[in-house]
């Protein structure tokens, strides 16, 4: 072949090629992907896309409590000061800060002596006065006896007077001795009743004097916790002014709360059933709450809040509630019966509220409004829009469209199809 022949058919062969597959690309049909349509086309069965893979949840009933749930404070049951009655020196402290103790518990000692000293000078006193009331009874006695015999005197010399025995002087003086007999008689009663009311009043200021040396030893008025020491041992105290310590009764314990005034008739309705539980435990605890009860509604709503004030009382059997601490309090008001209930997780929120996916007995998914009532932890309350025991999408929805074919799958396990038999392939 001649040469130049040859190198012009060469220099035609790309040209072909490239025409050739220009010609392909132009007659090739374009995929759906390459249009924009999603992997999951809507339509019967999913045409397009294949089945979804979703995890699901049945439509169940329980008896729901009605509650309301607050943030709350808690409150020591009582809260005693302990200060000293009498002065003197503060010899001993007999427990630690912090200790619990009992009531009847020693806690501090004073100096005692000075007291005991007044208590001597007292009874000491009444010894005295006891003497000095027998005196007066035995002088009494003496001169009822004197009085007597002047009596008698009196009576003869009156009569041997009118005989002419003796003088009308001699009788008057007989009659005046008589009658200063008489008189030293109501005094010596007189002395009696004195020295009785003496002694009275001095057993007064001894029982005075042994309260006050009891006071020298302060002990507990109630169970609870002790505070800060506020005086050391060795100072001096004065009586009726000097805090020593503070004690917090924590078993049982309150915990104050308050809720909204629009609350009130619902809990007043409840309190005519019976008495409230009320559940509360610190904001940070995983534990079960405490139980305990409603004890107290305020007599007023406070006008700047527009909130009542209520209190629970709990046991604290185990010390998990501390006076000053905030904790999550919750107020029981009733149960509501048969309750259609869902797992928050299956309720989904749209342009026109909340809503689930159901899944029909043909696996295709149907997209239904519900109205939701009230929040159990992690569950809630389904007002209207689905049926007891129906089927309903609890994982994999924003992969569904309604009319979409699902294959219902375990958590941790592959798909599988809705109604598909144990072994079928």
């Amino acid at each position: 072949m001649h040469p130049w022949r040859f190198n012009r058919f060469s220099a035609l062969i790309p040209v072909c090629v490239l025409a050739m597959a220009l010609l392909m690309g132009c007659n090739k049909q374009p995929s759906a992907a390459s249009a924009g349509s999603p992997p999951n086309a809507k339509g019967p069965g999913g045409r397009g896309g294949g089945e979804v893979p979703v995890t699901v949840t049945k439509v169940v009933r329980k008896d729901i409590p009605v509650e309301i749930q607050v943030v709350g404070n808690v409150e020591a049951f009582s809260t005693i000061t302990v200060k000293a009655q009498v002065a003197g020196e503060l010899t001993k402290v007999y427990f630690k800060e912090g200790d619990y103790v009992k009531q009847g518990t020693p806690l501090f000692s004073i100096d005692r002596r000075l007291i005991e000293s007044e208590l001597n000078q007292v009874q000491a006193n009444i010894i005295r006065q006891t003497a000095f009331l027998k005196q007066s009874e035995a002088n009494l006695a003496r001169d009822m006896a004197q009085e007597q015999y002047a009596r008698q005197q009196m009576d003869r010399y009156a009569q041997l007077a009118k005989e002419g025995i003796f003088s009308k002087e001699q009788a008057e003086q007989q009659a005046v001795a008589a009658n200063v007999a008489a008189q030293t008689v109501i005094a010596d009663r007189a002395a009696i009743d004195s020295a009785k009311a003496d002694i009275e009043a001095t057993k007064a200021t001894l029982e005075n004097s042994r309260l006050k040396l009891s006071y020298a030893e302060i002990r507990s008025p109630i169970d609870g916790r002790t505070g800060n020491v506020l005086i050391k041992q060795g100072n001096l105290v004065a009586p009726n002014t000097t805090d020593l310590t503070t004690i917090n009764q924590v078993q049982p314990i309150y915990v104050t709360f308050s809720v909204p005034e629009s609350q009130l008739p619902a809990i007043k309705n409840s309190m005519a059933a019976g008495r409230l539980p009320v559940y509360s435990k610190p904001q940070d605890e995983t534990a079960p709450p405490e139980q305990g009860y409603l004890a107290f509604v305020d007599n007023t709503v406070d006008v700047n809040t527009g909130t009542i004030k209520l209190k629970g009382v709990f046991e604290n059997e185990h010390l998990k509630l501390w006076p000053g601490q905030f904790v999550r309090v919750t107020l029981r008001l009733s149960t509501q019966a048969n309750a259609l209930i869902l797992p928050n997780q299956a309720i989904q929120t749209g342009q026109e509220g909340p809503y689930v996916y159901v899944v029909k007995e043909d696996r295709t998914v149907e997209s239904r409004k519900v109205a939701t009532g009230a929040r159990l932890d992690q569950e809630l309350v389904i007002e209207d829009g689905v049926k007891f025991g129906e089927t309903v999408v609890l994982d994999g929805q924003l992969r569904l469209a309604p009319g979409m074919k699902v294959s219902v799958r375990e958590p941790g396990s592959g798909p599988r199809g809705v109604g598909r038999k144990k072994g079928a392939s």
